[in-house]
């Protein structure tokens, strides 16, 4: 008996002591031994489809969970049917080819739970997009992702597709931007060809759109979205949706919209702190080119400190750190790193004002005036003398800079964006009745100014 084998027999000795014995005998125990092992999955062969949508649908999330605890880290069991082997390449992946990267539904194959990095800022995100993915329809629907530009929604959501294609070939998933939508439904209402717009939109089981801010002041497309949201829902189709803003943050979106956003589970992803960044920068070094195996420590540590708040600017620093080395045929240390991103260092001191280093003078100017350190800012203290400075640099950082509420969280120990809306909305009110707060807000800009 192979380990795979081991493994999903004390899962069925579980499963047999938790079930309904009728349950059990009728659904599990015909399933004595797994089929194979592929990229990270056991593939079991049921007798029908009936059979799999039931494990899918009411046994699947515990199964991994076991999966996951006797293994000892992540593993993932997969029901198919005897069809869905035939080719035998159908099985895992489908169109999921390493020389094309895209697939059915618009999705990015390279987008996975697998190559999806994970740290304290993402890691509630994470897991219910994994749940959301193993029981579609079910756990939270629709799923609502939201967060600052570059954090990670756009791989997670097309994860949640590509592990339902992975389960089953036959889900009909669609992967979509909100302004692609928007173009969609003018163009077919322009050619009088709406019964195709239907028809792609209608008939689907997993419906992904990405960036549903844009559909602000887009009142004609909005209703459409409004109809097709309802058709879906009411159908258990999985509907996942990304921001950069919560639901209740919305502006130019009818109301009884995004009060559907939140009828299901809202989720996000806030700034990685520096040790998910660092985690990021390697597993990107691994898929970018064989040429190194390593890089010194402080060459991650400058990067992941040079570029903070967005997740794609730091791995195209690393790129171009890669390249820059490998042209010169240089050492790649500290000082080449540093002069690879001298061009993206400056333009960003000069054009880009969301970054870390603008935050921590907001933290670093307010705790000197109320003489408390920056760790005592950031702590979970609830005296007096630490929560009224900490809620009035998280005042500031939003007044000063407009960033989403979580992103501020995130810079202030991982808090949650009704934290930090929470502290705004009280600074806000209070400025209007307490004159030494005021004087203590213009104080603190005037430094900032200055600085």
């Amino acid at each position: 008996m192979n380990k795979y084998d081991e493994l999903w027999q004390k899962i069925l000795t579980e499963l047999e002591n938790t079930l309904e014995e009728e349950t059990y005998q009728d659904t599990f125990e015909p399933l004595t031994k797994t089929h194979k092992y592929l990229n990270g999955n056991i593939f079991i062969i049921v007798a029908n489809d009936f059979i799999k949508n039931r494990i899918n649908q009411f046994y699947l999330l515990k199964i991994n969970e076991l999966a996951e605890y006797f293994y000892g880290e992540k593993i993932r069991f997969k029901f198919v049917t005897e069809k869905e082997l035939l080719p035998e390449d159908t099985l895992t992946t489908p169109d999921r080819n390493i020389e094309q990267k895209y697939r059915i539904g618009n999705l990015n194959a390279t987008y996975s739970f697998d190559s999806f990095v994970v740290g304290k800022s993402n890691n509630f995100p994470f897991r219910m997009a994994m749940k959301v993915a193993d029981q579609p329809g079910i756990v939270a629907n629709p799923l609502y992702i939201f967060g600052d530009v570059g954090l990670g929604k756009t791989h997670l959501m097309q994860a949640i597709g590509n592990y339902i294609l992975d389960t089953n070939v036959e889900s009909r998933v669609l992967y979509v931007k909100a302004d692609t939508f928007i173009e969609d439904y003018s163009t077919h209402v322009r050619q009088d060809k709406m019964q195709e717009f239907y028809n792609k939109y209608h008939d689907l089981d997993v419906l992904l759109i990405d960036d549903i801010q844009i559909l602000a002041g887009a009142q004609k497309s909005q209703m459409e979205f409004f109809k097709l949201f309802d058709l879906l829902y009411h159908q258990n189709k999985q509907i996942v949706i990304t921001s950069d803003k919560p639901a209740s943050e919305l502006k130019d979106i009818m109301s009884r919209l995004t009060s559907r956003f939140q009828v299901g589970l809202s989720v996000d992803i806030q700034v990685p702190d520096q040790e998910l960044r660092i985690a990021i920068l390697k597993r990107k070094l691994l898929a970018e080119t064989s040429e190194f195996h390593e890089i010194n420590t402080d060459v991650l540590e400058f990067i992941a400190q040079s570029f903070v708040t967005n997740i794609r600017e730091l791995e195209g620093a690393l790129k171009r750190v890669l390249f820059y080395s490998l042209s010169y045929n240089s050492e790649l240390n500290l000082e080449i790193a540093k002069e690879a991103l001298i061009p993206l260092l400056k333009t960003k001191k000069t054009s880009d004002s969301l970054n870390e280093n603008n935050y921590d003078k907001v933290q670093s100017i307010v705790s000197d005036l109320y003489g408390i350190s920056i760790d005592e800012l950031i702590g979970k203290s609830r005296k007096n003398k630490f929560v009224v400075p900490r809620h009035i640099a998280m005042y500031i950082i939003k007044d000063r800079y407009n960033i989403p509420y979580a992103t501020i969280g995130g810079l202030f120990g991982g808090r949650d964006h009704s934290t930090v809306l929470t502290a705004c909305e009280k600074i806000e009110n209070e400025l209007k009745i307490d004159n030494s707060l005021k004087v203590a807000i213009q104080t603190i800009t005037k430094k900032l100014n200055t600085n």
